[in-house]
């Protein structure tokens, strides 16, 4: 027996799924354990393995490889335990972090917020001053070297760097991706004096046209590649202890994998991996329900995130900020708000309730959870109205204790507010719902796309507790809810079921049109680089796809918008055809009548994305069917949506539903790993693969 395991690392929870050749799939859950993320994941793999009726050496033994999803990476950004870098840039433009060019006063900020121009300021710079060395040198535009390396001045900085406790080295020199003969001197000058050293170089993290945000991601690649390394190192070796002989991959941002032992390199690829799992199992689920356009949303322990699947693909983007740092390399687009189960509700100055982005996390946790947390949370309010069972926690292994949920609530928000403990409760509920709605909205017409042409797709341990209430306003076709053998670990199946993807880019700007010999060029040489990679992989791929794309803009705009590009042989009209396909695209994007053709399109950048899909590949099976109407197992008084207050509702258990199986509301469904509220005007059915298909019926 061949298995495949995802493992998802969340805030809160670490989620393990696996699937075999013969499609029997398993779950299981387990507290994540910051700030030693690797033991969760090792606890998680034995609970898989307990699952799955086996022992941990057995599971290990048998598994082709394992797919992780971290948080290493964006951790190590967050909290600032990142790697001492030292910085090598062209003579010159040592300045070039500090000024930051006009975007790192906004980037990632708010409309509010950039409008105020009062309140604009500049992050600190990702490398102190003392720890950035000029190198003599010059690339042209062209690529021609108009300065030779001073290797000598060279090895006099690194030695200073060296001297000063450096432990890495991020090279981004101008006009690099024209010529990166300079760069690669330069890592082998470090390599002289400092063999072990990490050196990260712009020219293959981030080839990209804009100088300053190149030097970003090249330097939080550096920054976070020794810790990356630091974390996989041991986990490989303590599954290998375990009997683990296969491949351990790595999710990247952009939506596809890459080994262990090659994503240290491109650490910054790694940013939001585990942000992208349950897209790619919403694209997956996808492919077997039909679905080609849906909406991503996944209520975890601490975030709640939305992303979207269009015409049977995840939506990427070219670039990613974090911390007002604007990150060239691609990425799935998912965003992000800080209103989990675990996200805190408070009271600010002004006496207002807010929810969230403080989360309780895994430690100490709701204050339901008896641990030594005593802030409300939104697991809390859920408790308070009824919606979860306090005895069906994680399938009963953790008992919730409503007593320490009202506590918390009594105390930091109704009684301040003049509130019973029940409507703060709902307050809480109702402004989470309305903070979820709020995002799925922005991410969805803000795209250019209307929501009713989509299905939206709810899971996470709280997704299911809230998808109605955050749903009902959009117009969407229907909600599903992924149950069966995914439940509440659907991020992992996604992560299980993933390909590895390996992208690669090239800045060559150019007015249109372009010859299309030099197009055909320009892509010949990023795909040879691929499959060099891909061969480098060392993994035994049933197929590998090929796709393309190329950044185009309007002439003299600073933005532009990826356009696809045909496979093949690139011809005269298969270049004219790019530029109709950016004009259809910036229509839609920003209007029908935004467009201005007459102004000329320049062709930016080139990007060529590599798919490997791995021979081990699993369908959710079929789930059991059912005759007649299910039964509910009894009732209990919950509040489920605001325009009914408290009810008396049904209450089934997951386990007892069958595929054709259909209910209405008031109800609940409890399963091991999450709780479904259904209010009142929506019907659910259950579908041939166990998931929960809701619709609006009759109030």
């Amino acid at each position: 027996m061949t298995y495949v395991i995802g493992i998802d690392v969340g805030g809160t929870f670490t989620d393990a799924f696996a699937t075999d050749e013969q499609g029997r799939v398993h779950s299981a859950k387990s507290p994540s354990t910051p700030p030693d993320f690797e033991q969760g994941v090792l606890n998680a793999v034995d609970e898989l393995a307990a699952a799955a009726g086996l022992d941990t050496a057995s599971l290990l033994r048998d598994t082709s490889h394992i797919c992780h999803g971290t948080t290493a990476t964006l951790n190590a950004l967050v909290t600032g335990d990142v790697a001492r870098v030292g910085f090598l840039t062209t003579t010159g433009h040592a300045d070039s972090i500090m000024i930051m060019n006009l975007e790192g006063r906004y980037a990632g900020r708010d409309s509010d917020y950039v409008k105020n121009m009062t309140r604009h300021t500049k992050p600190a710079p990702l490398v102190p001053r003392s720890r950035i060395r000029e190198i003599t040198e010059r690339v042209d535009s062209g690529g021609e070297v108009v300065v030779p390396l001073d290797e000598d001045g060279a090895r006099t900085a690194i030695a200073e760097l060296i001297a000063d406790g450096v432990e890495a080295f991020a090279v981004s020199l101008l006009w690099s991706f024209s010529n990166p003969r300079h760069e690669r001197r330069l890592r082998e000058l470090v390599h002289e004096q400092a063999p072990d050293a990490y050196v990260g170089l712009s020219s293959e993290l981030s080839p990209r046209i804009r100088e300053y945000p190149r030097n970003v991601t090249t330097i939080m690649s550096t920054q976070v590649g020794p810790r990356l390394r630091d974390y996989l190192v041991p986990l490989r070796a303590q599954l290998d202890a375990r009997g683990f002989d296969g491949s351990l991959l790595v999710m990247q941002g952009s939506g596809g994998a890459i080994t262990a032992e090659d994503a240290p390199a491109r650490a910054i690829t790694t940013i939001g991996s585990v942000l992208t799992g349950g897209l790619i199992g919403c694209r997956n689920l996808g492919r077997q329900l039909g679905h080609d356009n849906i909406i991503s949303t996944d209520i975890g322990g601490t975030t709640f995130l939305v992303g979207m699947v269009v015409d049977g693909e995840p939506v990427k983007s070219t670039t990613t900020v974090l911390n007002q740092y604007t990150i060239s390399t691609p990425t799935v687009k998912v965003s992000t708000i800080g209103s989990g189960g675990g996200a805190i509700a408070w009271l600010d100055a002004g006496g207002n309730l807010r929810v969230g982005p403080r989360s309780a996390g895994a430690r100490p946790g709701p204050a339901c959870y008896g641990a030594g947390g005593v802030e409300p949370t939104v697991t809390d309010a859920d408790l308070v109205l009824g919606i979860v069972n306090p005895d069906n926690f994680l399938g009963g292994r953790r008992t919730l204790d409503r007593g320490l949920a009202e506590k918390a609530l009594r105390e930091r928000i109704g009684d301040p507010l003049g509130l019973d403990v029940e409507d703060a409760a709902a307050a809480v509920y109702a402004i989470q719902n309305a903070q979820a709605a709020d995002l799925v909205r922005n991410v969805v017409v803000n795209a250019g796309y209307d929501p009713r042409d989509f299905v939206v797709y709810s899971f996470g341990g709280a997704g299911p507790v809230h998808c109605v209430n955050y749903s009902r306003d959009l117009g969407a076709k229907a909600v599903v809810v992924p149950l069966g053998a995914t439940a509440a670990t659907f991020s992992a199946y996604g992560l299980a079921t993933s390909d590895v993807v390996l992208a690669g880019e090239l800045s060559d700007p150019a007015n249109f049109p372009v010859p299309a010999e030099s197009m055909q060029r320009a892509f010949d040489g990023l795909e040879a680089d691929l499959r060099e990679r891909m061969s480098a992989q060392r993994l035994p791929f049933a197929s590998i796809q090929v796709d393309r794309e190329v950044d185009v803009r309007y002439s003299m705009q600073l933005s532009e918008v990826a356009t696809p590009v045909s496979a093949g042989r690139i011809d005269e009209a298969a270049v004219a055809a790019v530029a109709d396909d950016f004009d259809a695209l910036y229509a839609r994007l920003y209007g029908a009548e935004a467009g201005f053709r007459a102004a000329g399109h320049q062709l930016i950048t080139y990007r060529s994305y590599a798919t490997g899909t791995l021979p081990v590949r699993s369908e959710l099976p079929q789930a059991p069917t059912g005759s007649g109407g299910p039964r509910p197992h009894g009732r209990r008084r919950a509040f489920l949506a605001h325009e009914q207050g408290w009810q008396d509702v049904d209450v089934y258990h997951y386990a007892d539903l069958r595929a054709g199986h259909a209910f209405s509301g008031p109800a609940v469904v409890e399963a091991d790993t999450t709780t479904l509220a259904v209010p009142q005007g929506t019907d659910a059915a259950v579908d041939h693969l166990g998931n929960i298909v809701l619709t609006s019926g009759k109030a």
